[in-house]
């Protein structure tokens, strides 16, 4: 009985972690876009409107992305031909050609700054980078056409987790579900492939957005490191989510 109440508490702070983060996350971006200090009582307001106005109740779950995509999604010719594809999105292993876009689209700031800790930013930096023993990368190809990366780093086979970056580098492109169809694609492969335990990320600062759309793969909050990194003259908050082998198997091995 103890022990279950220890868990439910640990699951409560939590939650409760999760909560803050959000509010920050969400405080910070009605500042950005124009919202005075003295309305944000205001909107806190109309949240509560809405919350009253919705007939599901709120907190009932997570909407995965299993209406998407499932284990058959994805089109295995890994032992064939080096490759996954998930629907219009096929992965390769990263090439040299696709490198030299890499450093292009590295100059987009909202792409470079993005990343923990940054990507070199000189191509002869990146070339080693990427070919790094501890490091697997893939180009990401739309109609046949790179247009991305994705990939682990800090890969350790013993303890069975690696880290996930992605980058979508090609303009225009918003709104085709390429990023979600490669998470997807190397998810299969660390779990399936690598036969790896976890998966996790870190993002910069907090992007509601972002953890939003990693929570339906089956990413969960796993801390917060306040005040991480610095970029420019500002101290920026560092959010880590993880994913585990089982629940992405359960959540994604049939259509929901």
């Amino acid at each position: 009985m103890r022990e279950q109440n220890d868990e439910k508490t640990v699951l409560k702070q939590e939650r409760d972690q999760m909560l803050r983060l959000v509010s920050k996350g969400f405080y910070n971006e009605l500042i950005n876009y124009g919202v005075r200090k003295d309305e944000i009582l205001r909107v806190a307001s109309h949240l509560l409107d809405n919350l009253m106005a919705q007939e599901k109740k709120p907190g009932e779950g997570v909407q995965y992305y299993n209406h998407i995509f499932t284990l058959d999604t994805v089109k295995d010719e890994w032992k064939e031909r080096k490759r996954l594809t998930v629907q219009h999105v096929t992965l390769r292993p990263l090439q040299p050609a696709v490198i030299t876009k890499v450093v292009q689209w590295l100059k987009n700031p909202e792409i470079r700054e993005s990343f923990v800790p940054a990507f070199p930013e000189k191509e002869i930096d990146l070339q080693k980078y990427f070919t790094h023993p501890t490091r697997d990368y893939f180009g990401i190809y739309y109609n046949d056409q790179p247009v991305g990366i994705v990939g682990g780093e800090n890969i350790d086979p013993v303890a069975g987790k690696l880290e996930m970056k992605k980058l979508v580098g090609e303009s225009g492109l918003q709104g085709k579900g390429i990023g979600k169809r490669a998470t997807f694609g190397f998810l299969y492969y660390a779990f399936l492939i690598l036969d790896l335990n976890k998966v996790y990320i870190h993002s910069r600062d907090i992007n509601i957005r972002n953890l939003n759309l990693n929570s339906r793969f089956g990413f969960e909050l796993e801390g917060i490191f306040f005040e991480d990194i610095k970029v420019g003259d500002k101290r920026q908050d560092v959010v880590r989510m993880a994913l585990f082998k089982s629940l992405w198997l359960q959540v994604f091995s049939r259509a929901a």
